[in-house]
């Protein structure tokens, strides 16, 4: 099975909130947490759009493939709510 890892910014402290393409996601049943990165059992990709592609979107023709976005909503040193959004995913 493969695997996925989203490295959390240093920033991000506990306690913190997964969203995977908006949905919630649970510690221990959808990702669990090593050396810093969020871990998922399964494959994520983000869709990078090439030229072709965007200009084949620009005339209206759709071109879609998985696209997914991982972020953490989390409190700031100061206590502000924040959003690290889009985070990058790696293979496992």
């Amino acid at each position: 099975m493969s695997k996925s890892r989203v490295r959390l910014p240093r920033e991000v402290r506990e306690p913190y909130q997964v969203f995977l393409n908006g949905v919630p996601q649970e510690l221990g049943t959808d990702f669990v947490i090593r050396e810093g990165a969020l871990v998922f059992e399964r494959t994520l990709r983000k869709d990078k759009i090439s030229k072709r592609r965007w200009l084949l979107g620009a005339w209206g023709v759709g071109t879609y493939r998985q696209n997914d976005s991982v972020d953490v909503r989390y409190e700031a040193a100061d206590g502000a709510p924040r959003v690290a959004e889009g985070l990058d995913i790696e293979a496992g």
